[in-house]
C-alpha cells in the first residue's frame, strides 16, 4: 500500500471534483474518527493493487504492520485504475459522494428499480433535478426518500430536461447499489 503519485492523485481528484466540486476539500480535511489516538488524524488516499482506498491516517499506520501480499485493503475502496491507466469510481464511493455531492437527481419511486438494474435515467423517471446542473456534470441519483441509489453523468442540463422528449436520456449510468448483487465477484 502506497500513497498516490502526482499523476494518479490528479486523476482521482479530477473525477471526485466532477461530483463534489469545491466540497472536495471537506472530503480529505475532515477529522478522522477511527482509532484510539487522542488526536484525530485526517483522511488520505492510498493505492493497493490498482485500487484506491479512502482511509484514516491512523488506520494506514496500523496497516504497515501487515505484509503486502497479505493486505487485502484498508479503508473504503473508492475506485480503481484500469490497465490503461484511467481511473473509474466504483459503487463503494457512493456514500462519500452522496454526503458531499454538489448536484443530485431524484427518481420517481416506480422507476428506481430500472436504475438499480444498470439502466440510464430517462426523463420520464425524473422527479427532481438540482437547478444548476449542466451536461457533463457528475450527479448522485437519489430516491424520493433521499436514499442514494448510485451516480452518473448528466447527459442534459436542467434547462434542457424541461424541453426534452420523455424517452430522452437525462443521466448516463455509471454505478448503482445493485452492483453489489450483479457484480459480487468483481467487487471483491
Amino acid at each position: 500500500m502506497r500513497p498516490l503519485d502526482e499523476k494518479e492523485t490528479t486523476q482521482v481528484f479530477e473525477k471526485l471534483f466532477k461530483f463534489t466540486g469545491p466540497n472536495l476539500k471537506h472530503l480529505l480535511e475532515r477529522p478522522a474518527v477511527e482509532g484510539p489516538d487522542a488526536e484525530p488524524g485526517r483522511y488520505c488516499l492510498r493505492l493497493n493493487r490498482n485500487r484506491v482506498y479512502y482511509a484514516s491516517e491512523a488506520l494506514v499506520r496500523r496497516a504497515t504492520a501487515v505484509s503486502r501480499p497479505r493486505l487485502a485493503g484498508v479503508g473504503t475502496p473508492i475506485g480503481k485504475f484500469t490497465h490503461h491507466g484511467a481511473f473509474h469510481l466504483t459503487v463503494h464511493a457512493l456514500d462519500l459522494l452522496a454526503a458531499h455531492a454538489r448536484r443530485r437527481v431524484w427518481l420517481k419511486p416506480d422507476t428506481e428499480r430500472s436504475f438499480l438494474f444498470g439502466n440510464s435515467v430517462p426523463k420520464s423517471s425524473l422527479a427532481r433535478i438540482t437547478e444548476n446542473t449542466k451536461a457533463g456534470d457528475g450527479v448522485v441519483v437519489m430516491s424520493m426518500a433521499d436514499v442514494p441509489l448510485g451516480f452518473g453523468i448528466a447527459a442534459r442540463s436542467a434547462q434542457d430536461c424541461r424541453k426534452a422528449d420523455t424517452n430522452a436520456v437525462v443521466v448516463l449510468h455509471q454505478a448503482d447499489a445493485g452492483e453489489y448483487l450483479r457484480k459480487e465477484e468483481e467487487l471483491m
